[in-house]
């Protein structure tokens, strides 16, 4: 698993890069996007709240690190406005992620020992992913935010768009991701690394409601017949996937930025004005501004291809 992780808004990272330099490295915000290569695992955003309030009731061990803030959480949740949901679900997530050390030890063992001899027929219910991913990161407060986070199952060529603030997770499988120039990471849970628990609860917006509005459906790519492209709600990128079967091919007009495709299938070859470039799972091409090209796959080996796209 990836660490529960959220990214500043620019606001944030400005402020952030220039309170602390050498934690926070610049001061971009780092909006993500994710584009599942195999089945793919994912934790994004805030489950619905009653589903929250009913893991409060099913799950003694994840009320116990939250007793202070439950009552009023699940009366927000089944009554309050939108902003008394926001912040009553703040104070529980705060309450959780700042819950001491041994005491999330304690419930987390009592939790696994409870469900851990249960047969899990379905890999991504709570159950099963408190055992997953307790195995590797025993203890860690992050194992509890399986009750919290939405899940998120993604088939390949699925994906899925994580904004500023914005908590998510990485589970398991491949993907291509692509993201706004930055490094600026804030962890709370399943990492060794360091984390900034205060800021993370602080920044988050604690929008929430079903997975399903996480996902990123792709559109055809005008003038191509093999391509989609996934355009996320934000200037800096977007992404083509681009699949041929053996033989086919498919010509790409310049673009006013650069680009850089990957291979990640099949075999073939890249031609621009000038030269041609063999293809195979692995290369990486960088194309500068205003260069067209063409890729086409080789006779019997089908080709997948991903390009990252930066409109300047």
């Amino acid at each position: 698993a990836l660490s529960i992780q959220a990214h500043p808004d620019k606001q944030l990272a400005q402020k952030l890069h220039s309170e602390r330099p050498s934690v926070y490295k610049d001061g971009n915000h780092k909006p993500e996007m994710s584009i599942a290569l195999t089945d793919f695992i994912a934790m994004s955003g805030f489950r619905p709240l009653n589903e929250i309030s009913g893991f409060l009731d099913t799950y003694p061990e994840f009320q116990a690190l939250v007793s202070n803030s439950a009552a009023g959480f699940k009366q927000a949740a089944a009554t309050g406005s939108e902003a008394e949901k926001k912040q009553a679900l703040k104070q529980l997530f705060a309450e959780l992620m700042n819950a001491a050390a041994d005491d999330v030890a304690r419930e987390l063992q009592k939790l696994v020992k409870r469900i851990g001899g249960q047969e899990q027929s379905d890999a991504v219910s709570p159950q099963a992913l408190v055992v997953r991913l307790n195995s590797e990161y025993p203890d860690d407060v992050g194992v509890f935010c399986v009750f919290m986070l939405n899940v998120l199952c993604l088939q390949p060529g699925d994906a899925f768009y994580m904004g500023p603030n914005d908590p998510h997770a990485y589970v398991s499988g491949d993907c291509i991701e692509c993201m706004a120039t930055s490094d600026n990471v804030i962890r709370a849970g399943l990492t060794p690394k360091m984390r900034d628990v205060p800021v993370l609860v602080d920044m988050l917006t604690y929008d929430h409601g079903a997975p399903d509005a996480k996902l990123l459906k792709p559109t055809g790519l005008i003038g191509t017949q093999h391509s989609v492209i996934y355009d996320p709600p934000i200037e800096e990128f977007a992404v083509i996937r681009t699949q041929l079967e053996g033989g086919q091919s498919e010509k790409f007009e310049g673009m006013a930025g650069p680009q850089i495709l990957i291979v990640v299938d099949g075999e073939g070859v890249l031609t621009d004005s000038d030269e041609s470039y063999v293809l195979a799972p692995g290369y990486v091409f960088f194309v500068v501004a205003d260069s067209s090209f063409t890729v086409r796959a080789a006779a019997g080996k089908p080709l997948v291809a991903y390009t990252a796209t930066c409109q300047l």
